[in-house]
């Protein structure tokens, strides 16, 4: 399948992690328990009800997370949007993390994560954020290995943050760190243990 471009130019059918990003939004692993049948429905879905609104911040993900909310019906009613800090310098400019906590540790650090909410939060005027930040690879960065990656949320009761060690392609990363925020942020939203 293709399409037209604005300039009549021909376009490729969008790239298969296209259909992967869209699965986080309907997540089948959770339809069964989870509202409307995917993590980020469940997590908009508890937003709305607890009159909470929602930023995210994300780096390695680049910007997976706020697509996959994004792309529920309704989102805007407790989604704020996003920031995409990829590089190490924009965690710093645009969501305000310690200069000198990245000088020191890098971007790839449970602090800076929690940093990250922090700045989307405040930023962006939510009441809840979410962030992530590691190695999706396919090279070691800041010391790391490829796969280690740190999640962060915070839904007002202070943040919860975790490492994981991810394995995988580089897309298969970026992909579990998304699917791991949305469900470290929707544990962060009701009673269950993080």
């Amino acid at each position: 399948m293709t399409g037209q471009g604005t300039r009549g130019e021909a376009t490729s059918p969008p790239p298969a992690d296209w259909q992967a990003m869209n699965e986080l939004a309907m997540d089948d692993q959770t339809a069964g328990e989870l509202p409307e049948g995917g993590l980020a429905a469940a997590v908009l879905a508890r937003l709305t009800g607890a009159g909470q609104t929602l930023a995210v911040a994300e780096s390695l993900t680049g910007g997976l997370v706020a697509a996959a909310l994004a792309s529920v019906p309704g989102a805007s009613a407790a989604f704020r949007g996003g920031v995409v800090a990829y590089a190490t310098d924009l965690k710093a400019a645009l969501l305000g993390v310690d200069p000198g906590l990245l000088a020191a540790r890098g971007a790839v650090d449970p602090d800076v994560a929690v940093a990250m909410t922090r700045g989307a939060r405040e930023r962006l005027g939510a009441t809840a954020a979410a962030a992530t930040t590691g190695v999706a690879g396919p090279d070691p960065a800041d010391g790391q290995p490829v796969g280690t990656v740190y999640i962060a949320a915070d839904a007002g009761r202070g943040p919860a943050v975790r490492r994981l060690a991810l394995s995988g392609t580089r897309n298969e990363i970026r992909r579990a760190a998304a699917t791991e925020c949305l469900r470290l942020l929707l544990a962060t939203l009701g009673e269950e243990s993080v």
